[in-house]
């Protein structure tokens, strides 16, 4: 009988790769229909919101979608930009080895802050990236209430007399 000396590190790397491949079969399957044998991946476009002092500014990279396939929304205070990604892929296309580029529809919201013009919103789609500018609400400051002068004591007793 051989003696194995214990590595907690060689256990919890072994751990951590079953649970990634339990999760990424259970998503992989989930969502979408593979093609050639290959599972289907699940297609969420990479996004960036910088803030400016005035506005903030949302890019997407959309690579291969035509400009055509996607839709900006803004519905209360939520901005959806939604589409979709067709396959390269033709059924019955002979050839492919390994497929890892993912296709689908996909949607993707942010919650606009309270005061944000819908018509001061502006979209621009260049080289497979979509940017989005939201001007920044004006900034609510408080409102001063000017103090008005009042009767005199002596006049306020006069008059309710």
């Amino acid at each position: 009988m051989a003696i194995v000396r214990w590595e907690p590190t060689r256990e919890l790397a072994s751990l951590q790769h079953e649970v990634n491949r339990i999760f990424n079969a259970f998503f992989d399957t989930a969502l979408g229909d593979g093609a050639a044998g290959e599972a289907p991946r699940r297609w969420i476009p990479a996004m960036d919101l910088v803030e400016r002092d005035d506005r903030f500014v949302l890019r997407v990279d959309l690579p291969g979608v035509p400009e055509e396939d996607v839709r900006v929304e803004l519905d209360d205070r939520v901005l959806t930009i939604a589409g979709e990604r067709k396959s390269a892929l033709e059924r019955g296309d002979g050839g492919y080895r390994h497929l890892e580029r993912a296709h689908g529809a996909f949607s993707r919201s942010l919650t606009l802050p309270e005061g944000v013009d819908p018509d001061a919103v502006t979209a621009r789609f260049e080289h497979g990236v979509l940017e989005v500018e939201v001007p920044k609400p004006a900034a609510r400051r408080p409102r001063r209430i000017a103090i008005g002068r009042g009767a005199a004591a002596g006049e306020r007793e006069a008059a309710a007399a």
